[in-house]
């Protein structure tokens, strides 16, 4: 089959769902209103709380979200074939993954720009708000280290993303002055970012910036993750809008730009696929592609992730109720149309059978790597750029999204910090409350891995855990919902689905952690288990007791017309 077709039914699919089924959710479930007084005016205090234009939230929200693992996840999961990862992604990004996002930052918004872990606490209860914040505190620990991990990795085995990756930080300053100290226009500016930024792309092809292997007694991974999180730490006690914000925005806007030429690529060359659409000939130890395949995709599809996202810092920055819409749905559909990238760079930049068969010789293999040099064939072939360019502009990009992802993670992770020690009577101070995550963070890295690459001893988590968040995300959303005698199936269907996946893989990967004796795994694996059951009875009684009480009004949307735009 070829590349062409199976790209244009996905973007026609995805783009259907953000035109027709979020149209659906915003109007009937959520019920956006433009009048209501969102917590970024509400609270305002130029640091964590400042309205923001649509366009630019878009950018954060989007690139915080869409860190390595739609890259990762997708590349990992063709070995199943290309089909079923197609279909995941795609019918994942219209009923799952932009319902939850949206919803996510709904649910925050109309409740002063809390997050969904403190919601918990309102709409299922104590015990279960306590084991909903470990859950996330894990996760979170889990993105931050890994993600180092991939970064740092790249930078050393493609020195000529070194220079694009740390500019994009000047040029984000630049931009974010731009936008709020000076006040110039938003079109002229970003057009000039994203020229910087691909200047940049251009120098840093030009001029590789390779370490010695020894940087400061560190190997030039392990220098690079300090690095890194001392960067995310310092980024992440700043006021948004000086480099978190713009950062994400301008760099939203040049992946966007590389999706682009990606896709124009694939339209030129018009690749055939070379892998599978099913594949029966997978290397052995390879797990059953259920339920394996709805936690090895997570992001693209739906990821508990986003929810973190929506409601730590996308909803205390929105200008008006209704670009929730735009932000959390299309920041899905976005997040959707890298996954389906992925799959064709992974599938179809081989030139033959052989060759792929060759890179997927084991589960979890692929990846970034494949990404990289799939997407590089495709793009040389398509619009003739060189190889080593196209690697530049497919590794920068893998570096920036999880970059910005890590950039976000820092930030929540704080703030679940905070939250938590609030719940037992000590209020700490952002930076004593950063100070404390970058220690267990790089302590993780460290303690588990000289090198730094301690944070993906317990990566292997990251897919389940992910999926069950989500799960226990919508489960909060739909008991909200039940309250306000909603439309609720949208949200149940969906919810069913990922959690009975989601317990099948950790049950699943209970019996593989025991077998092999990673007791660490196993342990961190049956708390996760045994916290996801607990948050789901909790909700369920809490979902019957809704059902029971008596409809609860909408404040302020009473006084006015309810209004989708967006």
């Amino acid at each position: 089959m070829n590349s062409v077709l199976l790209a244009a039914i996905g973007i026609a699919m995805v783009l259907a769902g953000y035109f027709l089924y979020s149209k659906y959710l915003g109007s009937k479930v959520y019920r956006l209103n433009a009048h209501f007084r969102t917590p970024a005016h509400e609270l305002q205090d130029g640091v964590d709380y400042v309205p923001t234009n649509k366009y630019v939230l878009w950018g954060h929200h989007f690139t915080s979200v869409a860190g390595a693992a739609p890259i990762v996840g997708p590349a990992v999961a063709v070995i199943w074939g290309w089909l079923p990862a197609f279909l995941w992604v795609t019918l994942g990004t219209v009923f799952f993954a932009g319902m939850h996002d949206l919803g996510a930052l709904w649910a925050s918004i109309r409740n002063r720009g809390q997050s969904i872990g403190t919601l918990s606490g309102r709409y299922i209860g104590a015990r279960g708000r306590n084991l909903f914040l470990v859950v996330i505190f894990l996760l979170l620990l889990m993105v931050n280290a890994a993600f180092a991990v991939v970064i740092s990795g790249l930078l050393v085995s493609t020195p000529t993303s070194v220079i694009p990756v740390w500019g994009a930080i000047l040029v984000a300053l630049v931009v974010g002055q731009a936008i709020y100290r000076w006040k110039l226009h938003l079109v002229a500016v970003s057009v000039i970012g994203v020229v910087a930024l691909y200047a940049l792309i251009v120098l840093g092809d030009s001029v590789p910036v390779v370490l010695p292997d020894t940087v400061l007694g560190l190997s030039a991974e392990a220098f690079w993750v300090v690095v890194l999180f001392l960067y995310a730490g310092v980024a992440s006690v700043l006021p948004v809008w000086v480099l978190l914000q713009p950062r994400d925005y301008i760099n939203g806007l040049q992946l966007f730009v590389g999706l682009g030429i990606l896709y124009l690529s694939v339209f030129i060359a018009s690749p055939d696929f070379v892998a599978p659409a099913f594949n029966s000939n997978v290397p052995e130890g390879t797990p059953s592609l259920v339920p394996l395949l709805f936690v090895t995709i997570a992001c693209g599809a739906i990821s508990g992730f986003h929810g973190i996202v929506s409601s730590g810092t996308s909803a205390k920055q929105l200008d008006k109720e209704t670009d929730a819409r735009f932000v959390g749905y299309f920041g899905a559909v976005g997040e959707g149309l890298l996954a389906l990238g992925s799959i064709i760079a992974a599938t179809a930049g081989y030139r033959t059978l052989a060759d792929w068969e060759a890179v997927y010789s084991a589960f979890n293999q692929g990846g970034v790597t494949a990404f990289v040099e799939g997407g590089g064939n495709i793009m040389n072939a398509g619009l003739g750029i060189p190889a080593s360019l196209s690697a530049t502009i497919l590794a920068t990009m893998a570096v920036l999204f999880a970059a910005t992802t890590m950039d976000t993670g820092i930030r929540l992770q704080r703030f679940v910090v905070q939250e938590s020690l609030e719940l037992a009577g000590l209020r700490l101070g952002k930076g004593v409350a950063t100070v404390i995550v970058l220690v267990v963070g790089m302590g993780l890295a460290f303690g588990a891995g000289a090198d730094g690459s301690g944070g993906m001893v317990i990566w292997p988590l990251f897919g389940t855990t992910n999926q069950l968040l989500a799960g226990l995300t919508l489960s909060i959303v739909a008991v909200i919902l039940l309250r306000k005698r909603r439309p609720v199936l949208p949200v149940l269907i969906p919810l069913v689905f990922v959690m009975a996946m989601s317990l099948f893989a950790a049950i699943v990967q209970v019996r593989t952690f025991y077998t092999s004796e990673n007791w660490l795994l196993l342990v961190l694996d049956l708390v996760i288990i045994v916290a996801a059951i607990w948050v789901i009875l909790e909700a369920t009684i809490a979902m019957t007791k809704a059902r029971k009480s008596p409809a609860e009004t909408d404040d302020e949307s009473l006084a006015v017309e309810t209004s989708v735009d967006g």
